[in-house]
């Protein structure tokens, strides 16, 4: 046999190893990660030969298809409540991550006029003279009830119910903005940034933020973790952190 036939076999035997060790990998989401998963997602899937199911939903919606016993391979969520899922049971403790830190921005309409948000006073007063406001609904996501907290907080609640919309960012929340449903939105930054037809005014006065950690776990009932924990290692490196960072994220405190 000729050493290219060699060459050849040894080439075809390298494929076939590759494709029977290939794996679909489903993963549940929230919205934040969305960005840099799809930049990350198909690079992944070059390398490893593996094909990655993405599925994304707000945390409540997770945290109910859990409950109903749905089970993807892994999931992306804020670390909190992957946290309690390990204590339950429910994720395997080894293999997690933590991936970045995502905070919540203002948007308006592109060609609207910015306004100006630098101090906490004056955040207040652009809240208070808006029209009408799209915000993450309270009830679903850490981001909505940390809002709805922060309403409070200014003394400004009886004012904002008059005219907050609550639609999340993956459920229409945006487009309230680019139509002119909406002069305001209020969102994590990384469900944002990316969203044509709108400006980015900037991140909401540090003494209002909300720091939302993200993490990815494995499920305790994947009986074939090492796709799904390979994944999760793989979106953890710290050369694909600017990836994070151009998707709205922040380094985790170090972690």
């Amino acid at each position: 046999m000729t050493r290219a036939a060699l060459c050849l076999l040894a080439t075809l035997a390298s494929s076939v190893g590759s494709a029977a060790l290939a794996a679909d990998i489903h993963v549940m989401s929230g919205g934040a990660p969305k960005e840099a998963l799809a930049v990350l997602t198909p690079v992944f899937e070059k390398q490893t030969g593996h094909k990655v199911q993405l599925t994304f939903a707000v945390i409540s919606a997770m945290q109910q298809k859990l409950a109903a016993g749905e089970r993807p391979d892994m999931m992306l969520m804020p670390v909190p409540a992957i946290d309690k899922l390990v204590q339950a049971g429910t994720f395997r403790s080894e293999g997690r991550a933590t991936l970045g830190t995502v905070r919540v921005g203002m948007i308006v309409r592109e060609g609207a006029a910015v306004p100006d948000i630098s101090t906490l006073e004056k955040f207040k007063k652009v809240m208070l003279d808006a029209k009408s406001v799209v915000q993450a609904n309270p009830a679903a996501t850490p981001s909505g009830a940390h809002l709805a907290r922060v309403w409070e907080q200014l003394g400004i609640a009886d004012a904002m119910k008059q005219k907050a919309t609550f639609r999340n960012a993956l459920d229409g929340g945006v487009a309230a903005i680019t139509k002119g449903e909406a002069e305001i939105g209020l969102y994590p930054l990384s469900e944002i940034i990316a969203e044509k037809g709108v400006t980015v005014v900037g991140l909401i006065p540090s003494a209002v933020q909300l720091d939302t950690v993200y993490g990815a776990a494995v499920l305790a009932e994947n009986a074939s973790p090492e796709p799904a924990t390979a994944f999760i290692k793989f979106l953890a490196e710290p050369a694909n952190a600017k990836y994070w960072k151009d998707a709205g994220f922040e380094p985790a405190n170090g972690k």
